[in-house]
């Protein structure tokens, strides 16, 4: 082997070693970043001319475990999936309560009962009186209140909706323009690894929306497709629309038009449901949010509001009242009309007959609320009549409860439980689905940078920069020493 020769090669390693060190030390300082893929510098042997020619750096190759992130990025978009269901469950259950709430409308519905009862013992009491108009007024209230924080549920679910249909299109057209200047430097020597870890990011971030699958293309090129088979990037982008509305109430739905589905270029895609194409993450989650899961609530809430208002009228129970007169409950101040229950949890009020500060009276809720004046103030018949109303068995028709009976009370647990244990069981599926992506984490951050590994590298790396330097070294007094002959 020649001198030139020699110094050659060894100029090669100190290259390559040079090089390695660089790999090194970026994995070691990126250990943390998130989307990071560990590097790992390439090489193999040189040959001029069938002869050796040192060592050739042939690239930096990016080391990730595609089926662990792939398994990773599925199990996010469940748990992105579960957490919001959950959240919108415990959401409605805090709005109406538990039994042992005193703001409750189980507890408010027993406290009205009391007041009746302790009004029935002295009629003549205005005070006591007075009871019952707060206590009913804080029934009515708490339903109203309830339903306004159903409302709010869903009209957050729509804004969420709208923040990711605006990630999910501002990360797929940046994921299609890095397939294409990772494509243009397809073949070359360019590290193109800073490209991908970008890129990586973006479809984490998409995969906590939707779940996907990633399929490599030519030239280092991915495309994206939902579980489904819904083409998110393949060549180019697809993009999406979604027209948030401004304010949310009770009948407004996809159905009837108030609301706005998704559509996938300009042609309309579910995101709920069996084989939805956008279904399974965090978006089907929403849209389930704002069309299902509250809408359910709510048809539950109204039913309960129902059976309170025609509890409480009929001139069966109140003589004064006449045929279609609106009871002690009423549908916004009017009589309830059994075809216009959608909603009515928002609009349940108290009868303004016994309301002072509605012009009314207290001694309407003794001597009947369509009573022309003053009766006998030992009384207590009516009194009696409306804690009987409360306390008897009544068939609910409407409801999921429809065809069974229940106290007034009773519904109200009822309709409670209900909701609690669907906001139990989606908790308990939001625990199992994070342990299992927390697990997946933690196997993907396993095979990622091991620092003890990469300073073990570096060692290698010093050696073989010392080794090739030696060689030069020596190479250089040799031909100082030809040089002086």
């Amino acid at each position: 082997m020649s001198l030139s020769t020699s110094l050659s090669n060894a100029l090669s390693g100190l290259n390559a070693a040079s090089r390695g060190a660089q790999v090194v030390s970026s994995n070691i300082s990126n250990a943390l970043t998130e989307g990071y893929g560990r590097r790992v510098l390439e090489t193999s042997a040189a040959v001029n001319g069938g002869q050796s020619g040192g060592v050739r750096v042939d690239g930096v190759r990016r080391d990730t475990n595609l089926v662990l992130i792939s398994d990773r990025r599925l199990s996010e978009a469940e748990t992105g999936q579960a957490e919001t269901r959950a959240d919108a469950l415990s959401r409605i259950e805090a709005a109406l309560g538990t039994p042992d709430d005193a703001d409750s409308i189980a507890a408010r519905i027993a406290a009205l009962e009391s007041s009746l009862v302790s009004a029935a013992s002295r009629p003549d009491s205005t005070t006591r009186l007075a009871d019952v108009l707060s206590a009913a007024q804080g029934v009515a209230g708490t339903i109203q209140a309830a339903a306004s924080d159903i409302q709010s549920v869903r009209m957050d679910a729509e804004n969420a909706i709208s923040q990711d249909v605006e990630t999910l299109n501002s990360s797929l057209a940046r994921i299609a323009e890095l397939n294409v200047e990772i494509r243009s430097h397809a073949g070359s020597n360019v590290d193109t690894s800073a490209l991908f870890d970008q890129r990586q990011i973006l479809v984490d971030r998409i995969a906590e929306i939707v779940p996907l699958r990633q399929i490599a293309r030519d030239g280092g090129t991915i495309a994206l497709y939902t579980e489904t088979g819904a083409a998110l990037v393949d060549a180019q982008a697809s993009e999406f629309a979604f027209k948030p509305a401004g304010m949310i109430v009770a009948d407004m739905t996809i159905e009837s038009g108030a609301l706005s589905g998704l559509t996938m270029n300009g042609e309309p895609v579910k995101a709920t449901g069996g084989f939805a194409p956008m279904g399974g993450g965090r978006l089907g989650a929403l849209f389930e949010t704002r069309d299902v899961t509250a809408p359910s609530a709510q048809a539950d809430l109204d039913a309960l509001a129902r059976d309170l208002v025609e509890r409480f009228s009929g001139p069966s129970l109140d003589a004064s009242l006449a045929p279609g007169a609106a009871g002690l409950f009423t549908d916004r101040g009017a009589a309830f009309d059994p075809l216009d229950e959608l909603g009515l949890s928002e609009r349940i009020a108290v009868n303004a007959a016994v309301d002072p500060a509605e012009g009314g009276a207290v001694w309407r809720l003794r001597d009947g609320l369509g009573a022309a004046g003053v009766g006998e103030v030992g009384n207590s018949t009516l009194l009696t009549a409306f804690a009987d109303a409360l306390t008897t068995g009544r068939t609910a028709v409407s409801g999921p409860f429809s065809g069974q009976v229940f106290s007034a009370a009773g519904l109200a647990s009822e309709t409670v439980s209900r909701i609690s244990v669907q906001a139990q069981n989606a908790i308990e599926g939001e625990s199992f689905s994070l342990a299992r992506t927390n697990a997946l984490k933690e196997a993907e951050l396993a095979g990622g940078v091991d620092t003890d590994a990469e300073l073990q590298d570096l060692m290698l790396f010093e050696q073989a920069y010392a080794a090739n330097a030696k060689v030069m070294q020596a190479v250089d007094q040799m031909m100082q020493t030809l040089m002086e002959i």
